[in-house]
């Protein structure tokens, strides 16, 4: 069990039972005593407050209306969020609008510097539109968990990827591509890449894609991907509501 899965079975433990122990917590999350003890301090740190009790009966106690301050979120955790938001603002359905944009730009301050900048990179890449109201959604599916990490890696360093595709016919090929861009038409979210194989730009629904793989030897160039006239990049959607808001 990794440290962060670690951290939140303790966490989870003390709030299901009120009171437990080192040796309890130890046995529970398969870890020795001294590395309890440091998880311990380190949700301390973190800004929960966890009381200990010395003596017969007595053991470790999370105050109920203690929480996490220290953000752990991954960048693609906040890309997740963010556009998901971009999403529901560009259909037209985002109350308490202002609410969000401020509670995400905490989250984003919150970051480290490193990974801020690993955002913005990720962020450029989005674009936002809308769909067309004969889409068939009729097959729409629950798209992979795994994209998104895939995605940042991919995008981030500028390396092909390849993974399985199931088209409109329910065919499956395995593609590999140059990932270009992300398009969000809500509710359907597009891979937009560049396939060497036909020299073309080519759309994928997200909810077609599963087995992502990034090919970390790879190396490509950034292109100009010409969508439609109502598509936007994230970034002037963004600019565009602060000003709205002015």
């Amino acid at each position: 069990m990794n440290v962060r899965l670690r951290h939140d079975a303790i966490v989870r433990s003390l709030r299901r039972n009120g009171t437990s122990t080192i040796d309890a917590l130890a046995d529970e999350v398969g870890a020795s005593r001294r590395t309890v003890l440091r998880d311990i301090s380190a949700l301390r740190d973190e800004g929960y407050v966890i009381h200990a009790d010395v003596g017969r009966g007595g053991g470790l106690q999370l105050d109920p209306q203690s929480v996490q301050t220290n953000a752990r979120l991954t960048v693609p955790e906040v890309f997740a969020l963010l556009i998901s938001v971009a999403a529901m603002r560009a259909a037209g359905n985002l109350p308490f609008s202002e609410l969000a944009d401020a509670g995400l730009a905490k989250i984003e301050k919150a970051l480290p510097s490193d990974k801020v900048k690993d955002l913005r990179a990720f962020l450029e890449c989005l674009h936002i539109g809308q769909l067309s109201p004969l889409q068939d959604l009729s097959d729409m599916s629950k798209m992979d968990p795994d994209l998104l990490p895939a995605f940042e890696a991919a995008f981030l360093g500028r390396h092909f990827i390849r993974f399985d595709y199931r088209d409109a016919k329910g065919r499956k090929t395995r593609r590999e591509i140059e990932p270009q861009a992300m398009l969000v038409l809500p509710p359907l979210w597009y891979l937009v890449g560049w396939d060497p194989m036909r020299a073309d730009f080519r759309h994928f629904r997200m909810d077609r894609i599963s087995n992502p793989e990034v090919l970390a030897g790879t190396h490509f160039r950034r292109r100009h991907v010409p969508f439609e006239d109502d598509v936007c990049p994230y970034s002037a959607l963004k600019a565009e509501n602060r000003t709205s808001r002015l």
